[in-house]
């Protein structure tokens, strides 16, 4: 049995909408398809990246809906997995969102925002140090498999990140109104700016020297793409080994899109806190991720018909959408489109730091976190659970990945936020994948259970998901072990945890 929650109802449909919309635009779009446009090669292949992660959007916010509306309350998915599969594996869920997956893109995030200030100050860069990277751990080889080794940094354009972040847990602990102010606010901004990006990449970017025009949509290998044995674990010399790798590294190009697309269901997390949720709930995850997914697939298609391929590539610092602005309307665009991107990503953060406390908040009421995170203040927040994890999302930001060259031996030091997307997105899938069943669970388990919305396309659309998710999964595992692992390896260090806290809980019961 649930706790009487102590949160107030405060969040209307248009609210919720504003956090499904607010919490998804943030730095993805305008990042990311640098890195997917490398890994594929062409514009068709890119979009085909965007278009496969939005089928994953729009078929798991549908299950989603369900669930949210038979369950209510502060958590979200952490109650529907414990509803579904027993409370070891809610936990390990909350666990994993704690360690990794939302404070890993409460990270990245801050990061994006960095990155961004760094196109209208230089101060801010990835290598303006204020400490020297300091290995911890080398690189090294098991059997003819290399793995990174791990080092922690702090640079200008990490000091913004951990500040931004630690600014906006402040502001989310002055309680609901303000960090909901916030978020519409900055949620409205962002989707003009994105809006804007679209309609002047279209109309006045729009030229024959672009991507659509200049390069193969299907043919990567026609633009000069061509996959490592480093990249894919094998040599593509043949035509159908190249198609091989062509489809494992789409693969790995949806990192970015999934990313982007992901946070959708942090809206659940709020559920305790909407009003009306059994309708407004359903209608904010359909609304909500329709707009973003057909947003990100215009903007897509302006990067490709604003810029050449290589453009696109070897975009500065991966800043995409800057470059798309500054080849349409000058210098002045990258101006603009820099602010803009930073207003989103502050949104974002704003969005994501609100709704995931909520779920510590649950936790801690089952007797499965610290007891001082179920607390809220005086404000009616959980500030408790708000503080632990920007601390903890702060920290995030220090370490990154370092590679040696084998003919030099000369250490490369990774890029944060590319490395806390492939942590984030592995691990974060995987628990997408078992929200998903648990349509399918309680539906044989408990099928007298209102249900005030039920799941379009059941069971079609449920195994659509499953099946697209699971051949992602282990193509991330195959082509991504290092990083890929180490967030499957943080979420079941929640395996002793729990134990430990569910004995500690079962003997408070007996006493």
């Amino acid at each position: 049995m649930d706790k009487p929650s102590k949160l107030v109802r405060g969040l209307s449909l248009f609210d919720a909408t504003t956090i499904v919309v607010g919490s998804m635009i943030g730095s993805g779009i305008f990042i990311t398809s640098a890195e997917s446009s490398r890994l594929v090669g062409s514009p068709g292949w890119l979009l085909a990246a965007w278009a496969l992660a939005g089928v994953l959007t729009i078929t798991g916010a549908l299950c989603c809906a369900e669930l949210a509306a038979m369950w209510p309350r502060a958590g979200g998915q952490y109650v529907f997995l414990r509803e579904a599969y027993g409370p070891s594996i809610g936990f390990l869920f909350g666990w994993g969102l704690f360690l990794i997956i939302q404070s890993g893109t409460i990270a990245a995030v801050a990061v994006a925002f960095a990155n961004f200030t760094g196109a209208l100050t230089h101060w801010f860069s990835a290598e303006n140090y204020l400490i020297a990277p300091l290995t911890i751990l080398k690189p090294f080889t098991i059997r003819g498999l290399n793995f990174n080794g791990y080092a922690l940094s702090f640079s200008t354009q990490q000091l913004l990140a951990v500040a931004m972040i630690l600014f906006l847990t402040f502001i989310n602990t002055r309680g609901l109104q303000t960090g909901k102010l916030i978020q519409n606010a900055f949620t409205f901004t962002k989707i003009a700016a994105l809006f804007g990006l679209i309609l002047i990449g279209l109309i006045v970017g729009w030229n024959r020297g672009s991507a659509a025009y200049t390069s193969s949509w299907w043919a990567p290998w026609q633009n000069g793409w061509k996959p490592s044995a480093t990249q894919v674990w094998f040599e593509p010399a043949s035509h159908g080994l190249l198609a091989l790798a062509l489809v494992m590294l789409l693969g790995r190009a949806m990192v970015g899109p999934l990313f982007a697309q992901s946070a959708w269901n942090n809206v659940t997390f709020t559920a305790g806190e909407v009003r009306d949720p059994g309708r407004n709930l359903p209608r904010a995850l359909l609304f909500g991720c329709g707009i973003v997914v057909t947003l990100y697939l215009l903007a897509n298609l302006a990067y490709v018909v604003t810029l050449p391929l290589a453009q696109i590539q070897n975009a500065p610092q991966n800043r995409v959408a800057t470059a798309a602005m500054q080849a349409a309307i000058g210098p002045s665009g990258t101006i603009l489109m820099a602010i803009a991107i930073m207003i989103a990503n502050f949104g974002c953060n704003n969005g994501l730091i609100l709704a995931a406390a909520r779920v510590y908040y649950a936790m801690a009421r089952d007797g499965l976190f610290f007891k001082r995170v179920g607390t809220v203040n005086a404000r009616h927040v959980p500030a408790v659970a708000l503080i632990t994890q920007g601390v903890w999302a702060a920290i995030l930001v220090l370490p990154r990945t370092v590679t040696v060259n084998q003919q030099t031996g000369a250490l490369t030091y990774g890029n944060v936020y590319t490395q806390l997307l492939e942590y984030v997105v592995s691990a974060d899938l995987v628990f997408y994948a078992l929200m998903v069943g648990a349509v399918i669970v309680m539906r044989r388990k408990a099928p007298q259970i209102e249900r005030p919305y039920r799941t379009f396309g059941y069971p079609i659309v449920p195994l659509i998901y499953l099946v697209i998710a699971a051949v992602f999964i282990v193509d991330l595992a195959i082509l991504a072990p290092a990083t890929s692992g180490v967030g499957y390896l943080l979420v079941l260090t929640g395996v002793p945890i729990y134990y430990i806290w569910s004995r500690k809980k079962a003997q408070e019961e007996q006493n």
